[in-house]
């Protein structure tokens, strides 16, 4: 790593900390849903890229669409109970079906059988539970017909796509992103962050060129989106140019948890994971790859502890609801977060080094440690000897105790403590928490 930061208020500072995108560093747990015609499906939001399926069978989707269990009250309740802070809805996918009642397309929602726009009801609803208002916008578009035919298009293995290419013009299709984008952010208030997603330059298919900055007019996009939204945070998959010119808004790794905190040109910069709770983005009913409560509070420890966000995905079903799955998922960070929100909200990496099995946060001089492996009996932490006044279970404020490096040892049962370091005494018996937090409270 090039550079620790202590907490997420300092790597705010150093990133923004005078701009209105402070907020995201303090908020670290956010929701992600990505919810289209795609759900009818239910096996994964790229089924129409995986089966290479034509736009007229793929229409039947359109002429289905119809979540009448939709709810984006509930949708915002689950997300603001389970701890998360701002929320990024697909108000476009790939597939190029649109939530909202675009002027610039009849492919959207208010043209299906449900007949409604789905945005306008998502942004109040979210907003009155006081999360964040973002947007995922696809620069990919499988449905229009100025797109050109590409590696990752449906139509990739037709024998004419070469031939259907001449007659497709991708800065209009360029331009007519642009208006739409105008739509997103002129049309419902502050938006908190758009998601562009995304850019493959380099993936030429059987001389189909890949797409990136060119062919977005990635330059003009972005400073139409500056100019619209001046505290808006954007996702970094537009292909800018590293010049100097187009600073890193955010990092956005996907489907991992990085191993050091990304940078960008060396210095520290804004980023956020994306997770799924199982295997895909898009409602998918019969995975099985659903990740357990271990794993899902690891996740959002694992990202914190280096300095990030977590954006977890849900999957709408195409009536409009958490299917059982997800709501479970969502219990686990609830439970969790109600009783340990403090080491995560406004927490960030720390100087200090976790033991093994372990995770540091930190607030200014409260180091949170994450004891993701149980012990039996003590935890041992070099560096901290002499520097904690206080230690407590987080979830019960029960105190816990640490032994007296001075005091006589017996050879053969005692636990030696060696210099400078803190070793705490912990119950045989792990706390009914899927990831219990010890709270020091370090000296001035």
């Amino acid at each position: 790593m090039e550079e620790r930061l202590d907490s997420a208020v300092e790597n705010a500072g150093r990133i923004d900390g005078s701009s209105g995108k402070a907020w995201f560093t303090e908020d670290r747990f956010g929701m992600f849903i990505h919810f289209g015609l795609y759900a009818q499906g239910a096996r994964h939001e790229w089924l129409q890229n995986r089966e290479e399926i034509s736009a007229e069978d793929y229409a039947k989707y359109f002429e289905n669409f119809n979540p009448d269990l939709y709810d984006p009250r509930e949708w915002a309740r689950r997300a603001r109970e389970a701890g998360m802070k701002y929320v990024v809805l697909t108000a476009k996918h790939h597939e190029g079906f649109c939530l909202w009642d675009s002027k610039f397309t009849d492919y959207k929602a208010i043209n299906t059988p449900y007949g409604k726009d789905l945005l306008k009801a998502y942004v109040e609803a979210f907003r009155a539970e006081g999360l964040r208002v973002g947007f995922y916008y696809s620069v990919i578009d499988w449905h229009h017909e100025e797109f050109p035919i590409d590696a990752i298009h449906p139509q990739r293995n037709h024998p004419d796509a070469i031939e259907i290419n001449k007659s497709r013009d991708v800065r209009k299709y360029a331009e007519y992103m642009r208006n739409q984008v105008t739509e997103l952010l002129t049309n419902f208030g502050d938006i908190a962050v758009i998601w562009f997603d995304f850019s493959y330059p380099n993936r030429e298919y059987r001389g189909l060129p890949g797409k990136g900055r060119n062919d977005w007019e990635s330059e003009e996009l972005i400073g139409l989106v500056r100019k619209l939204q001046p505290n808006i945070i954007v996702g970094d998959r537009l292909d800018l140019p590293t010049d100097g010119n187009h600073p890193k808004d955010l990092a956005t790794p996907e489907q991992y948890t990085p191993r050091v905190a990304p940078t960008a040109q060396g210095k520290p910069v804004r980023w956020e994971v994306c997770h799924t709770f199982s295997g895909s983005w898009g409602y998918y009913r019969d995975e099985t790859s659903w990740k357990d409560a271990g794993q899902l509070i690891n996740l959002l420890i694992d990202t914190v502890s280096l300095g990030g966000n977590l954006l977890m995905n849900v999957g709408p079903t195409g009536r409009g609801t958490f299917d059982a799955r997800a709501e479970d998922a969502l219990g686990v960070y609830r439970d969790w977060m109600a009783v340990n929100q403090r080491a995560i909200y406004g927490a960030g990496a720390s100087n200090f080094v976790a033991p093994n099995g372990c995770k540091f946060t930190q607030v200014g001089n409260r180091l949170y440690l994450h004891v993701q492996t149980w012990p039996f009996r003590h935890i041992h932490i070099e560096g901290l000897g002499g520097k904690a006044k206080y230690a407590q279970f987080l979830h019960d404020a029960s105190e816990i105790h640490w032994l007296d490096p001075e005091a006589e040892v017996d050879s053969n049962i005692g636990v030696a403590v060696g210099n400078g370091i803190l070793t705490l005494e912990l119950p045989v018996i792990k706390p009914n928490v899927v990831v219990p937090v010890i709270e020091l409270f370090l000296k001035d």
